[in-house]
């Protein structure tokens, strides 16, 4: 059987993650089940890490967790993560229908792609920013295991001015069918203290939505995340931290250079 070339393969998969369903849904469960719960929290968005289980897969998992009351609910994720294998000024679209990991394929919102880019001249296709992007891809296998049907809406977002990145969110912010979902880890490659006081501020930016507080050194995902707090600013979302720690905390080794992570999850209403 010819596979479907429209649909995006799994680029990390035996890298990043387990290769095969099985694996991959054992550590998915074991991952939520010892995941940190925060009762009563329903996000309208979310800021998660990117590495590899072993590394943030904790984190992923605590933030994927708040999903399961709302699985019936979700209908579509808005998924956006900086773009590590290409440079790319604007938003890269893909021309795929699906992307697929070991549990299946997601299927895109094509129609609102279609949409997105013949409205905004910041916005194009470009496979090349999507085909070896790990950013997106590692953070499906959570999606699937914490909602049910949902649609993708998948954004590699290269260096971009973040007001014309919160207008594409504000077309795509939809009401309690849509989560927005920012993919960013922060400090990389600094010694454990340095990284440590470097991602504390960067996260006490993130909790008072402080564009200025976050540069590129500090979050990998700078450019989305950026544009995300200008639309949550707006929204008047309430910010709630779920966790920030680094590779160093989960090794044990704190004498070579660590990279940082941290997760949060944003809430209407005052929820």
């Amino acid at each position: 059987m010819q596979s479907d070339s429209r649909v995006r393969s799994p680029a990390v998969a035996s890298l990043f993650y387990p290769g095969d369903a099985l694996r991959l849904g054992q550590e998915v469960s074991s991952l939520l089940e010892k995941a940190g719960t925060f009762s009563g929290l329903l996000p309208k968005a979310m800021v998660v890490p990117h590495a590899g289980y072993v590394w943030s897969g904790g984190l992923a998992a605590t933030a994927c967790k708040l999903l399961i009351p709302m699985k019936n609910q979700i209908r579509r994720v808005v998924l956006l993560g900086p773009a590590h294998r290409v440079y790319l000024r604007g938003i890269a679209l893909p021309s795929s229908t699906a992307f697929a990991t070991p549990f299946g394929e997601v299927g895109l919102d094509t129609d609102l792609l279609q949409k997105l880019a013949a409205a905004f001249s910041c916005v194009k296709v470009m496979d090349a920013a999507h085909a070896m992007e790990h950013s997106l891809e590692v953070i499906l296998p959570f999606l699937q295991k914490t909602l049910d049907s949902f649609t993708l809406v998948p954004l590699v977002v290269g260096e971009t001015d973040a007001h014309k990145v919160a207008s594409v969110l504000d077309d795509l912010w939809g009401g309690e069918e849509t989560l927005i979902l920012v993919s960013s880890d922060l400090s990389h490659f600094k010694d454990y203290a340095s990284a440590r006081t470097m991602d504390l501020k960067t996260a006490q930016a993130i909790e008072a939505m402080d564009l200025s507080g976050i540069s590129p050194d500090a979050a990998c995902g700078v450019y989305p995340l950026r544009g995300f707090l200008i639309s949550a600013l707006r929204r008047s979302l309430k910010v709630h931290r779920l966790g920030l720690y680094n590779s160093g905390d989960v090794s044990g080794d704190k004498a070579g250079e660590v990279v940082g992570y941290g997760a949060w999850a944003f809430t209407e209403e005052g929820i």
